[in-house]
């Protein structure tokens, strides 16, 4: 069964930075698209980051090009979102979520989801 526990949220004042981890398990991670989706309250989910687990490749929205970084620790099975100069536009639950299948590309959707972390930015 496929298994994704994000965690690391939190309350943070703008300019603050928070790091996100999600622990895999019950597949093969180091043979997936990998994905970090927000969704800000009252609003849709919005795509933020994604990264292909077995060449390291990161693409990233508009949004949080330059502040955040996605990374993978394919030993610990764990993706990670590096959270920096945090915006309140930025406040949102983010999602981890898998591909559909292994080597697949991230824009052709996911498979699996977290739960989801909160991540409120204000002062």
């Amino acid at each position: 069964e496929v298994q994704l526990v994000e965690s690391g949220g939190g309350l943070v004042q703008p300019g603050g930075s928070l790091r996100l981890s999600c622990a895999a398990s019950g597949f093969t991670f180091s043979r997936s698209a990998m994905s970090w989706v927000r969704q800000a309250p009252g609003k849709g989910l919005e795509w933020v980051s994604s990264t292909y687990t077995y060449n390291s490749n990161t693409f990233y929205a508009d949004s949080v090009k330059g502040r955040f970084t996605i990374s993978t620790d394919n030993a610990k099975n764990t993706l990670y979102l590096q959270m920096n100069s945090l915006k309140s536009e930025d406040t949102a639950v983010y999602y981890c979520a898998k591909g559909r299948d292994y080597y697949t590309d991230y824009r052709r959707g996911f498979g699996s989801w977290g739960q989801g972390t909160q991540v409120t930015v204000s002062s």
